[in-house]
């Protein structure tokens, strides 16, 4: 998968959240997760935008770990979600956590391959 292909799946993974946090749950609860889960959902995008643009290696791996650590935050939250019962939705629910994991598998291995050409 080259760059321009993982942005368009972090771009429609971003999409994705937003269009699951209007299904879950309208409460305090709800509304609290939906609006972490659509900062934290959305970010990854947005960053790995900034990371194709990096102005060195150091800067690059750096806002990979930025996604990084956004993807690990909407996953957790999309558990809670799931283990409150905050959305009818379970497929697209479980769908959005595999997606998220790959996503996290991906970068994890990005970030890795990026520090072994640094040195």
């Amino acid at each position: 998968m080259n760059s321009k292909e993982l942005e368009e799946r972090l771009i429609k993974f971003a999409v994705d959240i937003i269009l699951f946090a209007k299904t879950n749950e309208k409460s305090f609860a709800g509304n609290h997760l939906s609006g972490q889960m659509i900062r934290s959902g959305t970010s990854p995008a947005l960053n790995y935008g900034e990371a194709r643009s990096a102005e060195s290696v150091n800067d690059f791996i750096h806002k990979l770990q930025l996604v990084l650590k956004e993807l690990r935050e909407t996953v957790i939250n999309l558990k809670i979600i799931k283990q409150a019962k905050l959305n009818s939705n379970p497929q697209f629910l479980d769908q959005l956590i595999t997606e998220n994991n790959e996503l996290i598998s991906i970068f994890v291995k990005s970030i890795e391959t990026s520090k072994k050409k640094r040195k």
